[in-house]
């Protein structure tokens, strides 16, 4: 809808966004739940101006299931209106949106073009955490990686990391030959609600093309 429609999301989304100013809290919990009933995509768009850290999150039954941030009220509509109306110009009858397996989308590129994978962390994923729905299943992701390395399409991967000493999941193992790059995005929130002074560090794989 942002790029198909911008106006009518725009729209859509400073009504919502006005609607919230007598109880704000409880305004997104209704937003929320009005969400999980509908799948509404404007609804959606709110929840995420709103929700905490902006993050997505369902729980194992297929709910959005994020907390609203109580710091504020989220992106003031002029300013969504502009980056909206900003996205649709840059991408319209530019691109094609899918909703599929990944293995199927990477079945059909080309050598020609360049992937770029974001899969679920394996940090953050698992019975342990309900926050999340459960993450790919690694072993199939590496032959996925390795059949790219085969057909010889570049790709990158943004995959797992670290936060302070804890290093989160398997590493992506060394017969890929990938590049490993360390980025630093900076102080962890969760580790600070902690009471602790922590960096978190992100990991960029690149091919070897």
């Amino acid at each position: 809808m942002i790029v198909e429609q911008p106006s009518t999301i725009a729209g859509a989304y400073t009504e919502i966004w006005n609607q919230q100013h007598n109880d704000s809290i409880e305004h997104y919990y209704q937003a929320r739940y009005k969400f999980n009933q509908t799948n509404d995509p404007k609804i959606l768009l709110y929840l995420l101006a709103r929700c905490v850290k902006g993050a997505v999150r369902y729980n194992s039954e297929k709910l959005f299931n994020q907390s609203p941030d109580k710091r504020r009220k989220g992106t003031h509509p002029e300013k969504m209106r502009k980056n909206i109306e900003g996205v649709s110009k840059l991408l319209k009858n530019k691109c094609i949106f899918t909703c599929l397996d990944y293995r199927e989308v990477l079945a059909e590129v080309k050598p020609s073009d360049f992937v770029y994978i974001d899969p679920p962390y394996q940090g953050v994923c698992g019975e342990r955490d309900s926050r999340y729905l459960a993450g790919i299943n690694f072993d199939e992701f590496v032959d996925s990686l390795e059949n790219l390395n085969h057909k010889q399409i570049p790709f990158a991967v943004s995959y797992d990391g670290r936060r302070g000493n804890k290093t989160f999941g398997n590493e992506l193992p060394s017969h890929l030959k990938l590049k490993k790059i360390e980025i630093v995005v900076g102080r962890s929130s969760q580790a600070t609600l902690l009471g602790r002074d922590e960096v978190t560090i992100e990991s960029l794989y690149l091919c070897s093309l």
